[in-house]
């Protein structure tokens, strides 16, 4: 039986009026997804319709996970001299230079603002991280514990755009193949290390990872995680298939990949970095 679709729901009673608004956008998207599943054939109605078609809402909050290296459990990547850097694929400062084998990978998140019809939000800090090759975590897991590669901050540019080139991650048990991001409302307020507005994941597509990972070499281990989950059972993603945070990913190992995704944040776009302008 197919997994039914749960409504998102606001994380907070006192949440603000444009939060609010833009999570009563998002479950009008998802109940206009369940209509053409159920009536135009499912994944490939998807597949048809334009990103913009699900464009503009609220990116959901999600956990930073058990690794997230801003000092939320343990390590603070963030207040590291260097960590602002769009090429994210070698470790840095005291950590070394050693750099993470694997496919590359660009990594293009374009922030829009909820409130004013999909205007780009410039000037906004994103915080990106992922696991390696082999599913692991610099800072954190066994044997790259004293790494700190595949972490970085980049500002949105007047597009709202950050772009971070890196490796395609591997899949390890239990979670769908998926990128971490926060996003802030200034460079100084990421490099502080605190204050993230929101937190959330990119989830990879499966066409794209199964052809990564049938590279065993790189990627052993993950075409067989990636066999033992799916998007809709992702303690993540599943409860509404990943439909706002499931990345456009194209190009082939051979000159690596591009994924894609569009980012709704409750903000208002101004003309220059701003501090105040998020609704919460």
């Amino acid at each position: 039986m197919a997994r039914r679709l749960s409504l998102p729901m606001l994380s907070d009673t006192h949440a603000s009026l444009g939060e609010t608004l833009a999570v009563l956008q998002q479950r009008e998207l998802l109940r206009r997804r369940r209509f053409l599943l159920g009536s135009l054939g499912g994944a490939a109605a998807l597949a048809a319709l334009p990103l913009r078609s699900f464009g503009c809402a609220l990116i959901p909050a999600e956990t930073g996970g058990p690794y997230p290296g801003d000092g939320t459990n343990g390590p603070n990547v963030l207040t590291q001299s260097g960590i602002v850097r769009s090429d994210i694929r070698a470790s840095f400062g005291s950590s070394g230079t050693a750099a993470a084998a694997g496919t590359l990978l660009t990594v293009r998140l374009k922030l829009v603002s909820t409130l004013a019809g999909c205007a780009p939000l410039q000037g906004l800090a994103v915080y990106i991280w992922h696991c390696n090759a082999a599913g692991g975590y610099s800072m954190y897991s066994s044997g790259v514990s004293g790494q700190n590669y595949l972490r970085g901050v980049q500002v949105s540019d007047a597009a709202g755009e950050v772009s971070f080139t890196s490796i395609f991650p591997g899949c390890y048990p239990g979670r769908w193949p998926h990128i971490h991001f926060e996003v802030y409302s200034s460079l100084a307020q990421a490099v502080s290390g605190s204050n993230a507005v929101r937190t959330s994941q990119l989830a990879l597509p499966e066409a794209s990872c199964r052809t990564v990972y049938a590279q065993s070499g790189s990627y052993s281990g993950s075409t067989q995680n990636l066999n033992g989950v799916s998007l809709n059972g992702d303690n993540v993603f599943g409860n509404d298939g990943g439909v706002l945070q499931l990345a456009t990913t194209s190009g082939d190992n051979a000159a690596g990949w591009l994924s894609v995704l569009e980012v709704g944040v409750a903000a208002q776009p101004t003309d220059a970095i701003f501090a105040n302008g998020f609704q919460s």
